[in-house]
Protein backbone atom coordinates (compact mmCIF):
# COMPACT_ATOMS: atom_id res chain seq x y z
CA UNK A 1 0.00 0.00 0.00
CA UNK A 2 1.51 3.65 -0.89
CA UNK A 3 -0.02 6.02 0.50
CA UNK A 4 1.03 10.05 -0.07
CA UNK A 5 0.18 13.11 1.83
CA UNK A 6 0.12 15.99 0.16
CA UNK A 7 0.42 19.98 1.77
CA UNK A 8 -2.44 22.33 2.18
CA UNK A 9 -3.13 23.84 -1.15
CA UNK A 10 -1.78 27.27 0.26
CA UNK A 11 -3.72 30.02 2.64
CA UNK A 12 -2.62 33.32 2.18
CA UNK A 13 -4.19 35.41 4.37
CA UNK A 14 -0.72 35.68 6.09
CA UNK A 15 1.61 35.07 3.06
CA UNK A 16 4.75 35.48 5.35
CA UNK A 17 3.33 32.68 7.44
CA UNK A 18 4.14 30.34 3.99
CA UNK A 19 7.72 28.29 4.16
CA UNK A 20 9.33 28.06 0.43
CA UNK A 21 11.95 25.55 -0.49
CA UNK A 22 15.01 26.43 -2.87
CA UNK A 23 16.13 23.98 -5.04
CA UNK A 24 19.47 24.14 -6.84
CA UNK A 25 19.80 21.93 -9.30
CA UNK A 26 22.62 19.01 -9.27
CA UNK A 27 25.49 19.48 -6.94
CA UNK A 28 28.78 17.82 -5.72
CA UNK A 29 29.44 14.55 -7.97
CA UNK A 30 26.60 15.83 -10.14
CA UNK A 31 27.92 18.94 -12.43
CA UNK A 32 24.79 19.29 -14.74
CA UNK A 33 24.99 20.62 -18.02
CA UNK A 34 28.84 22.26 -18.53
CA UNK A 35 30.95 24.01 -21.27
CA UNK A 36 34.21 25.93 -21.46
CA UNK A 37 34.64 29.35 -21.54
CA UNK A 38 35.97 30.80 -25.07
CA UNK A 39 39.24 32.90 -25.53
CA UNK A 40 39.78 32.36 -22.17
CA UNK A 41 43.38 31.05 -21.33
CA UNK A 42 43.16 29.20 -19.39
CA UNK A 43 40.02 27.66 -20.08
CA UNK A 44 37.65 27.68 -17.72
CA UNK A 45 35.00 24.68 -16.95
CA UNK A 46 31.79 26.42 -16.28
CA UNK A 47 29.09 24.45 -14.64
CA UNK A 48 25.24 24.23 -14.03
CA UNK A 49 25.37 23.36 -10.18
CA UNK A 50 27.77 26.49 -9.23
CA UNK A 51 25.71 28.96 -11.21
CA UNK A 52 22.17 27.40 -10.48
CA UNK A 53 23.59 27.57 -6.73
CA UNK A 54 24.87 31.53 -7.00
CA UNK A 55 21.17 32.46 -8.25
CA UNK A 56 19.83 30.39 -5.45
CA UNK A 57 21.17 31.90 -2.79
CA UNK A 58 20.13 35.35 -4.14
CA UNK A 59 16.66 34.42 -4.14
CA UNK A 60 16.84 32.94 -0.48
CA UNK A 61 18.80 35.99 0.71
CA UNK A 62 15.61 38.23 -0.86
CA UNK A 63 13.31 36.13 0.46
CA UNK A 64 14.55 35.96 3.78
CA UNK A 65 14.80 39.82 3.72
CA UNK A 66 11.37 39.87 3.33
CA UNK A 67 10.94 37.96 6.32
CA UNK A 68 9.76 34.87 4.91
CA UNK A 69 10.87 31.31 6.10
CA UNK A 70 12.88 30.00 3.55
CA UNK A 71 15.02 26.71 3.30
CA UNK A 72 17.99 25.52 0.69
CA UNK A 73 18.43 22.27 -0.66
CA UNK A 74 22.27 22.70 -0.41
CA UNK A 75 23.98 25.51 0.43
CA UNK A 76 26.96 24.57 -1.10
CA UNK A 77 29.11 21.94 -3.40
CA UNK A 78 27.19 19.09 -2.28
CA UNK A 79 25.50 15.83 -3.86
CA UNK A 80 21.85 15.65 -3.18
CA UNK A 81 19.70 13.03 -4.54
CA UNK A 82 16.31 13.32 -5.76
CA UNK A 83 14.65 11.33 -2.88
CA UNK A 84 16.92 13.63 -0.33
CA UNK A 85 15.74 16.43 -1.78
CA UNK A 86 11.85 15.43 -1.52
CA UNK A 87 12.68 14.53 2.32
CA UNK A 88 14.21 17.87 2.71
CA UNK A 89 10.95 19.17 1.28
CA UNK A 90 9.08 17.11 3.96
CA UNK A 91 11.39 18.29 6.73
CA UNK A 92 10.66 21.75 6.06
CA UNK A 93 7.10 21.62 5.66
CA UNK A 94 7.72 23.52 2.73
CA UNK A 95 4.62 24.93 1.12
CA UNK A 96 6.46 25.91 -2.45
CA UNK A 97 9.08 24.43 -4.67
CA UNK A 98 11.00 26.23 -6.40
CA UNK A 99 13.89 24.47 -8.39
CA UNK A 100 16.75 26.31 -10.40
CA UNK A 101 18.51 24.50 -13.68
CA UNK A 102 20.65 25.98 -16.32
CA UNK A 103 19.71 24.82 -19.87
CA UNK A 104 21.79 23.78 -22.16
CA UNK A 105 21.24 22.60 -26.46
CA UNK A 106 23.41 20.43 -28.92
CA UNK A 107 21.87 23.84 -31.52
CA UNK A 108 24.28 26.65 -32.26
CA UNK A 109 23.08 29.99 -30.73
CA UNK A 110 20.15 28.36 -28.29
CA UNK A 111 18.92 31.73 -26.27
CA UNK A 112 15.83 32.59 -23.55
CA UNK A 113 14.50 31.30 -20.68
CA UNK A 114 11.62 29.00 -19.85
CA UNK A 115 9.40 27.85 -16.60
CA UNK A 116 8.21 24.54 -16.37
CA UNK A 117 5.18 23.37 -14.04
CA UNK A 118 4.59 19.67 -12.92
CA UNK A 119 1.86 18.13 -15.63
CA UNK A 120 2.59 14.82 -17.39
CA UNK A 121 -0.14 15.40 -20.21
CA UNK A 122 1.99 16.86 -22.82
CA UNK A 123 4.25 14.20 -25.12
CA UNK A 124 6.49 16.43 -26.08
CA UNK A 125 7.81 18.07 -22.94
CA UNK A 126 7.69 14.72 -21.26
CA UNK A 127 10.35 13.63 -24.03
CA UNK A 128 12.55 16.93 -23.22
CA UNK A 129 12.61 16.31 -19.46
CA UNK A 130 13.18 12.49 -19.73
CA UNK A 131 16.15 13.62 -21.37
CA UNK A 132 17.94 15.85 -19.01
CA UNK A 133 16.46 16.10 -15.56
CA UNK A 134 15.69 12.81 -14.45
CA UNK A 135 18.93 10.77 -15.33
CA UNK A 136 18.89 9.58 -11.53
CA UNK A 137 15.55 7.65 -12.45
CA UNK A 138 16.26 4.46 -13.54
CA UNK A 139 14.56 0.87 -14.30
CA UNK A 140 11.57 0.33 -11.76
CA UNK A 141 12.14 3.89 -10.21
CA UNK A 142 10.40 5.14 -12.92
CA UNK A 143 7.42 3.10 -13.13
CA UNK A 144 6.90 3.95 -9.31
CA UNK A 145 7.02 7.71 -9.63
CA UNK A 146 5.07 7.82 -12.79
CA UNK A 147 2.62 6.11 -10.20
CA UNK A 148 3.44 9.33 -7.88
CA UNK A 149 3.50 12.24 -10.83
CA UNK A 150 -0.58 11.39 -11.60
CA UNK A 151 -1.34 11.62 -8.18
CA UNK A 152 0.75 14.94 -7.31
CA UNK A 153 -0.33 16.64 -10.93
CA UNK A 154 -4.14 16.18 -9.90
CA UNK A 155 -2.76 17.70 -5.90
CA UNK A 156 -0.55 20.25 -7.18
CA UNK A 157 -1.31 21.44 -11.41
CA UNK A 158 -3.69 23.77 -9.89
CA UNK A 159 -1.17 26.16 -8.21
CA UNK A 160 1.64 25.45 -9.50
CA UNK A 161 0.77 26.82 -13.36
CA UNK A 162 -0.09 29.80 -11.75
CA UNK A 163 2.95 30.27 -10.15
CA UNK A 164 5.22 29.94 -13.14
CA UNK A 165 2.82 32.22 -14.85
CA UNK A 166 3.34 34.89 -12.20
CA UNK A 167 7.37 33.90 -12.04
CA UNK A 168 7.79 33.81 -15.62
CA UNK A 169 5.83 36.72 -16.27
CA UNK A 170 8.00 38.83 -14.18
CA UNK A 171 10.89 37.47 -15.53
CA UNK A 172 9.98 37.81 -19.11
CA UNK A 173 9.01 41.89 -18.48
CA UNK A 174 12.19 42.75 -16.14
CA UNK A 175 15.24 40.48 -16.81
CA UNK A 176 13.99 39.31 -20.70
CA UNK A 177 13.74 43.40 -21.75
CA UNK A 178 16.76 44.50 -19.80
CA UNK A 179 18.70 42.04 -21.47
CA UNK A 180 16.88 41.35 -24.50
CA UNK A 181 16.44 37.91 -23.49
CA UNK A 182 13.59 35.66 -25.70
CA UNK A 183 10.99 34.00 -23.72
CA UNK A 184 10.83 29.89 -24.35
CA UNK A 185 7.38 30.07 -22.33
CA UNK A 186 6.02 28.56 -19.75
CA UNK A 187 5.76 24.80 -19.93
CA UNK A 188 4.19 21.46 -18.92
CA UNK A 189 7.32 18.79 -17.75
CA UNK A 190 7.66 15.49 -15.89
CA UNK A 191 10.30 16.66 -13.69
CA UNK A 192 10.35 14.28 -10.84
CA UNK A 193 11.96 16.45 -8.32
CA UNK A 194 8.96 18.18 -8.61
CA UNK A 195 6.55 15.01 -8.22
CA UNK A 196 8.89 13.54 -5.14
CA UNK A 197 8.52 16.96 -3.60
CA UNK A 198 4.90 16.74 -3.44
CA UNK A 199 4.73 20.27 -3.10
CA UNK A 200 3.09 22.51 -5.84
CA UNK A 201 6.34 24.06 -7.47
CA UNK A 202 8.46 25.37 -10.70
CA UNK A 203 11.56 24.48 -12.31
CA UNK A 204 13.48 27.24 -13.80
CA UNK A 205 15.54 27.07 -16.72
CA UNK A 206 17.35 30.30 -16.24
CA UNK A 207 19.58 30.08 -19.78
CA UNK A 208 21.61 28.15 -22.13
CA UNK A 209 25.23 27.14 -20.58
CA UNK A 210 26.12 25.59 -24.80
CA UNK A 211 25.89 29.06 -25.73
CA UNK A 212 28.38 31.49 -24.97
CA UNK A 213 26.92 34.80 -24.98
CA UNK A 214 24.30 33.36 -22.50
CA UNK A 215 26.86 31.93 -20.27
CA UNK A 216 29.01 34.79 -19.61
CA UNK A 217 25.99 36.66 -19.13
CA UNK A 218 24.66 33.96 -16.25
CA UNK A 219 27.70 34.03 -14.82
CA UNK A 220 27.78 37.79 -14.08
CA UNK A 221 26.64 38.88 -10.64
CA UNK A 222 24.20 42.27 -11.58
CA UNK A 223 22.42 39.60 -13.75
CA UNK A 224 22.20 36.88 -11.50
CA UNK A 225 20.71 39.61 -8.61
CA UNK A 226 18.40 40.69 -11.39
CA UNK A 227 17.24 37.11 -12.18
CA UNK A 228 16.63 36.66 -8.54
CA UNK A 229 14.48 39.93 -7.73
CA UNK A 230 12.50 38.47 -10.58
CA UNK A 231 12.10 35.47 -8.83
CA UNK A 232 10.85 37.23 -5.90
CA UNK A 233 8.86 39.74 -7.73
CA UNK A 234 7.05 36.80 -9.21
CA UNK A 235 6.19 34.68 -6.08
CA UNK A 236 5.06 37.36 -4.05
CA UNK A 237 2.32 38.61 -7.16
CA UNK A 238 1.21 34.53 -6.95
CA UNK A 239 0.85 34.77 -3.47
CA UNK A 240 -1.07 38.63 -3.68
CA UNK A 241 -3.51 36.64 -6.21
CA UNK A 242 -4.24 33.72 -3.88
CA UNK A 243 -4.72 35.57 -0.86
CA UNK A 244 -8.39 35.24 -0.73
CA UNK A 245 -8.08 31.40 -1.26
CA UNK A 246 -9.26 29.23 1.70
CA UNK A 247 -7.03 26.49 2.48
CA UNK A 248 -8.21 22.81 1.49
CA UNK A 249 -6.26 19.64 2.75
CA UNK A 250 -6.17 16.44 0.78
CA UNK A 251 -4.75 13.08 1.60
CA UNK A 252 -4.64 10.60 -1.59
CA UNK A 253 -4.40 6.90 -0.98
CA UNK A 254 -3.55 4.31 -3.10
CA UNK A 255 -3.85 0.44 -2.61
Amino acid sequence: MLIFFFTSLIALSNAQALTILIDPGHGGEDDGAKAKTIGRVPEELIREKDIALSISKKIYDKLQAKNYTVFLTRSFDRTVSLPERAAIAEKTKADLFISVHINSSPESGAVGFETYYLDNHNDVAIKKVEKTENVQMKGDEVVVQQILVDLVVEQTVSTSKPLAQNIHSEIKNSVGRKYGIPSRGIKPGLFFVLALSKRPGVLLEVGFISTQKERVRMMDPKFQDDYASAVVRGIESFLKSRQQHKPRIKTKKRH
